[in-house]
């Protein structure tokens, strides 16, 4: 798998939305976190945002549905990314959940909070196109990442590999140029940045730099 780096705009200026896209041109994703609330303890943005979103970005859109009862707007959201994320802990129907956002053309994710474990999903992980493993909790950006669920990444990479899928393994929460190359060490192939990216003086460059860290790996 390639690598690529998702900037997350939850620490971008809200504001100047599409200017702070410009910023991060040179990013393979940009990872957009919709949150509910509910499903976590923060409120962010929601489908016009993203669908405009859409409209303006260079970079595809790769949503991170941090909700409630997914199954009711995963689809809606597929319309307008490349792919889209939903939290196994949220869904009472994680089938009917990827097939939603199949059927609207986008890559189906699935997420799994540090507590849950890899062996209570991996029935279900050869219908993803891509799993993400939470290396920190789900809602708010800026945190330290949890050491010990670098350990499920390692996992999740040998189950693929035995298994013979090809499935991509996105790492969300934390993500440093300090700590990159262990986390593309373990298998990681799509890293989420919010905090490392957007607090550097030139956006483009710690791209490229983390990049540039995680492939050396």
């Amino acid at each position: 798998m390639d690598i690529r780096i998702a900037p997350s705009i939850l620490s971008a200026d809200f504001a100047n939305l599409e200017a702070e896209l410009n910023s991060i041109s040179d990013a393979d994703l940009i990872h957009v976190d919709v949150m509910d609330g509910h499903f976590v303890p923060n409120m962010t943005l929601g489908l016009p945002i993203v669908k405009r979103l859409h409209e303006v970005s260079r970079v595809p859109l790769d949503v991170h549905l941090m909700i409630d009862h997914p199954e009711n707007w995963a689809g809606e959201y597929a319309k307008h990314a490349s792919s889209v994320t939903f939290h196994f802990e949220a869904a009472s129907n994680p089938q009917e959940v990827i097939s939603k956002i199949r059927q609207s053309g986008a890559k189906a994710a699935m997420s799994i909070k540090p507590e849950t474990s890899f062996d209570s999903i991996s029935g279900l992980v050869k219908d993803l196109d891509m799993l993400l493993v939470m290396t920190v909790e789900p809602g708010f950006g800026g945190q330290s990442l949890i050491e010990s669920t670098i350990s499920k990444v390692s996992q999740a990479v040998s189950f693929a590999s035995d298994e013979q899928l090809e499935l991509s393994i996105q790492v969300d929460g934390g993500v440093t140029a300090e700590n990159i190359a262990r986390l593309a060490a373990a298998g990681a192939d799509t890293f989420v940045a919010g905090t490392a990216i957007f607090q550097a003086s030139d956006r483009n460059a710690e791209i490229n730099r983390l990049r540039s860290l995680a492939e050396k790996a």
